[in-house]
């Protein structure tokens, strides 16, 4: 017993003087607004939520937590610098308050990030993969001084496998190297400048989502695609099997809860069609998910496994008794209403501070009774599309945007005033292969029910072919071409941006061919003291001096959109969630220390919208 004792007392010694050596190399930068979460994040281990919820597998190793960084001239990116300059929190970008740094990098500069890893013998024993949940923009990665892979995109996960350049040991050094160009660049980078105003905001180097390891089989499942269709009343599964043999085998399981629903063998790299018989609905208000196991399986043995899950459900368009498209779901008509969503952190900029916090705007969006978010120009760690799909929240997935200057012109049926960027080669590959990454990892969620490729003309190029190769490539989602852009008679959805008031497109705008959407209005501004990026000279679209005012406009906005439900509107995007930087438009201030109207009275105007009686639907098969 005092062995015992001794043992768990010696093992606490260490814990707490390893976390209290990691906190004396980091602290936050300070001098700038933080969220309630800021104090929560430890050092020692920070964000340690398993990052893939859509594929799930026990050995793995979390790698956050302080590396070593430098700063070096791109002329000179070849080689690793003899020293580094302090150390750095990842995943927060470097920029960031929260990586310790809050340094600027630009495109005359990369960054380098190196650390010693002790990979323990569970994960030496299989292969290794080193996972990244999203480097803006370019990365090199070395292992033992070995480059094992570069990958280019900001925005979507990557991974390569390491085992080859382990060497003998548990500890491994592990080298990073990155370039981002910002708006210096024709790469999709949002809403990141250089110099920051307006509506532009911090730019974001670097790691910013969590940095991983795993260990896999020689043969393993390198992802899923799990397609429903309730009109069938089925599921399809695929699956990507790495180094898998002849006759190797798919095994997929399907549970309600405890329940078994289904059970197939296919051919591993064949789809499998599960029958799932009177499904439950994936609805808001009831967002009814299905476990799901994939396995393979060479002569009865199981080699690898991961859990998933998947939702029935069914985005569509259909037309109204007069004609009019409406977005469907699950084949009737839902109102779609939501605020646009930055999902910038004062603290973390690009990452939020705590899972709990990422997880904190999608709870009180749905406590104000949205039942829609608009993830504007960025992309989320996969936790939070997980947590979409558990509270029963819409998601309209944006193309973080990049590449811009063309005009724009913003009325619907105006022609001879908007341009299309004329992009170069490379900035149009980049673009493509970036976009269809994106969807390519986000299509399992079944919250997405919409892919935004371009806003309000933001590098908007060959928007007919593009369209048409997002619809073709996701025909289980809607495709809003343009939102607020240049207007071509292309895609389910024609979208008008209006400031502030709401309004929308004629609803016989190309002929009737697309479903009538609102994707901006609103903006209205309320600098809460104390709780603004800046003390002065903050922005909002029609500032406020009180929330009881703002909450007066707003519900005037509410009763208007009750009568352009009727006249053909499908849905609409408020701007929004919180304020951002110098913004001051949102619902909640940007540290979320402040809800500026009260959670429960905006839920009250807003329940009025989702009454089932505004539209007389004829009955009919969605298209």
């Amino acid at each position: 017993m005092k062995k015992t004792y001794l043992l768990l007392l010696s093992v606490f010694l260490f814990s707490f003087n390893l976390a209290d050596a990691q906190n004396k190399e980091w602290s936050i930068v300070k001098g700038k607004i933080t969220s309630p979460w800021a104090e929560k994040v430890n050092p020692a281990n920070p964000l340690p939520e398993y990052p893939r919820p859509q594929m799930v597998r026990d050995n793995w190793q979390n790698l956050n937590g302080l590396w070593s960084y430098a700063i070096a001239p791109r002329a000179q990116q070849d080689n690793m610098p003899s020293a580094f300059a302090g150390k750095i929190l990842v995943p927060y970008p470097i920029e960031s308050a929260l990586s310790g740094v809050g340094k600027t990098v630009g495109k005359d500069s990369v960054l380098w990030y190196k650390k010693t890893v002790s990979i323990p013998s569970k994960l030496r024993k299989q292969r290794v993969l080193l996972h990244f949940g999203a480097v803006d923009w370019l990365c090199d990665v070395y292992v033992n001084g070995n480059k094992v892979g570069t990958h280019q995109g900001g925005y979507d996960p990557f991974s390569f496998d390491i085992t080859s350049a382990l060497k003998r040991g548990n500890n491994q050094d592990v080298a990073i190297r990155v370039w981002d160009p910002s708006d210096d660049g024709p790469q999709p980078r949002g809403k990141q400048v250089k110099k920051p105003e307006s509506i532009w905001y911090t730019p974001v180097t670097g790691i910013w989502q969590t940095v991983w390891l795993e260990g896999v089989p020689q043969t393993y499942i390198a992802s899923t695609r799990q397609t429903p269709d309730i009109d069938q009343q089925t599921v399809s599964v695929t699956a990507q099997v790495a180094n898998r043999q002849a006759n190797d085998k798919l095994r997929i399981l399907a549970w309600d809860g405890k329940t078994k629903v289904a059970e197939k063998v296919v051919n591993a790299g064949d789809e499998a069609v599960l029958q799932v018989k009177n499904p439950k609905l994936w609805a808001p208000g009831s967002p009814n998910l299905y476990d799901l196991r994939v396995a393979v399986v060479r002569n009865g043995k199981v080699l690898d496994e991961v859990d998933s899950y998947f939702a029935m459900r069914k985005i569509s368009v259909a037309p109204d008794a007069d004609g009019v498209l409406r977005m469907m779901l699950n084949n009737k008509f839902v109102f779609q209403y939501g605020p646009l969503d930055q999902g910038w952190w004062p603290d973390g900029l690009y990452t939020a501070p705590t899972t709990e916090a990422l997880l904190f705007d999608i709870e009180k969006t749905k406590e104000m009774g949205f039942n829609m978010i608009r993830k504007h120009v960025k992309v989320e760690p996969a936790i939070w599309y997980a947590h979409c799909d558990k509270l029963g929240m819409l998601v309209w997935q944006d193309m973080p945007s990049g590449d811009l200057g063309n005009r724009w012109e913003s009325r619907p049926g105006v022609t001879g005033r908007g341009t299309e960027k004329d992009r170069t080669p490379e900035s149009e590959s980049i673009f493509r292969q970036e976009w269809k990454e994106i969807m390519d990892d986000l299509y399992n969620f079944p919250s997405i029910v919409v892919w935004v490729p371009f806003n309000e003309a933001w590098g908007q190029f060959k928007t007919v072919e593009m369209t048409k190769w997002t619809m073709e490539h996701d025909p289980t989602r809607l495709v809003n071409s343009a939102s607020g852009g240049n207007f071509h008679p292309v895609g389910h959805i024609i979208d008008l941006h209006n400031y502030p008031d709401p309004t929308m497109p004629r609803p016989d705008i190309f002929g009737s061919k697309q479903a009538i959407v609102l994707g901006e209005f609103g903006g209205l501004g309320l600098p809460v003291t104390g709780h603004t990026w800046q003390q002065k000279d903050n922005w909002g679209y029609q500032t406020f001096k009180n929330a009881d005012e703002l909450f007066e406009r707003y519900k005037a906005f509410t009763e208007r959109l009750e009568r352009l439900i009727n006249e053909g509107l499908s849905a609409a995007v408020y701007t929004q969630t919180s304020d951002v930087e110098i913004e001051t438009n949102g619902l909640i201030t940007y540290d979320r220390k402040v809800i500026k109207v009260p959670a429960e009275k905006l839920k009250e105007v807003h329940e009025k919208l989702y009454n089932s009686n505004l539209v007389d639907m004829k009955a009919t098969t969605a298209r």
